[in-house]
């Protein structure tokens, strides 16, 4: 539950970032940004895996690419529902998803939840244990 309100505020994060390098992005506050983060990653959740299998082949042309159109889309998408975000323009929605992407992926890969141990036995390395931490703070 906690690495839910983390990721949350990471996103919220990347959002404000978002607004702060483009003109374009308009946050009124930051609890704006927390609601558009809400909104986005629920529509992440249930709609762009259904947009990425629709569009699968013009992305598998596009080397990947095109999911920042996807993405750009969904953007666009939470700026018409959420009042006081505002994004102007497709290319402006297009850096944005890239802007907040990059910001939630490198923040992301800081607060991760998972650990790679190395094990040795003998000087020789026989390969890793990977782990994750569960709801109650335990490694599994």
């Amino acid at each position: 539950m906690i690495f839910f309100a983390i990721r949350w505020f990471v996103l919220t994060l990347a959002i404000m970032l978002a607004s702060y390098m483009l003109q374009g992005i308009v946050v009124q506050d930051f609890f704006t940004a927390l609601f558009a983060a809400a909104m986005l990653g629920l529509l992440n959740t249930f709609f762009r895996p259904i947009l990425i299998v629709l569009t699968l082949p013009i992305n598998v042309v596009s080397l990947g690419l095109f999911t920042f159109v996807i993405n750009a889309v969904l953007l666009l998408m939470v700026s018409g529902v959420i009042s006081g975000f505002e994004i102007r323009g497709f290319w402006t929605a297009v850096l944005g998803s890239l802007i907040i992407s990059a910001t939630n992926w490198l923040l992301s890969s800081l607060i991760s939840d998972r650990i790679r141990i190395q094990r040795h036995s003998g000087g020789s390395h026989d390969g890793y244990i990977d782990m994750k931490k569960r709801d109650d703070d335990r490694w599994e």
